[in-house]
């Protein structure tokens, strides 16, 4: 009988996609892992199986920048769990994953143990934080003005506002996305209005801090 449960595990690590593999299935046997190397195929997976348990994520995929595969996993998918694997354990990282809607954040470092018992709790619908970091709670409470803001944008918005961080012309991004310069004028026009923002200077600052992990306020 097959599994009503999925996880689905994005790293391109080999090693570690194994084990991560392996901790799911010590831990839930029952459950169906789901191994992509990328984050197209990660978006693909997530399409086949809108009702996954969980993502585990490694930020450092080759295709990944910052907590932007975060950011397009909560827009595109946001029923899906998503707790994020990675060395970077700095206080201001962990506060943007919270503040984007992850889950939890399993450092590499973790203990084989512990990564199991995270695991769990994360399959059981819990979140997990690195000692002494603020609550998902508090963190979102400061910045939940910026979070909302964020989900109000459409994948296409977003990707406008990821092109707009990297300093691309209306024309080259038009040239990127296959649309219209006009089009996406309307766009920007449209993002900078659910972001509060009033340029295209402030949305490129904000985008930079979030998805590199800066600190970022609710303002």
């Amino acid at each position: 009988m097959p599994s009503s449960r999925t996880v689905i595990v994005a790293d391109d690590h080999p090693l570690l996609s194994v084990a991560l593999r392996l901790g799911v299935q010590r831990v839930a046997p029952d459950v169906q892992v789901i191994e992509v190397a990328s984050l197209k195929a990660l978006r693909e997976a997530a399409k086949v199986h809108p009702d996954a348990t969980l993502i585990l994520l490694d930020l450092m995929m080759p295709d990944v920048e910052g907590l932007s595969a975060l950011q397009f996993l909560r827009q595109e998918h946001p029923r899906i769990p998503v707790a994020l694997v990675t060395a970077n354990q700095e206080r201001s990282w962990v506060r943007s994953a919270q503040a984007l809607g992850a889950v939890g954040f399993l450092p590499k470092s973790t203990p084989l143990e512990q990564t199991h018992d995270i695991i769990s709790s994360l399959l059981a619908g819990g979140t997990w934080w690195p000692p002494h970091q603020p609550s998902p709670d508090r963190e979102r409470g400061q910045a939940s003005s910026v979070e909302e803001r964020l989900e109000k944008l459409s994948p296409q918005e977003l990707r406008i506002l990821l092109h707009i961080k990297d300093g691309r012309l209306n024309k080259q991004i038009a040239g990127d996305l296959g649309i219209s310069e006009s089009t996406v004028k309307t766009h920007i026009s449209t993002l900078l209005r659910k972001l509060d923002l009033q340029s295209r200077t402030q949305a490129a600052v904000l985008a930079q801090r979030l998805l590199s992990g800066a600190p970022v306020q609710g303002s």
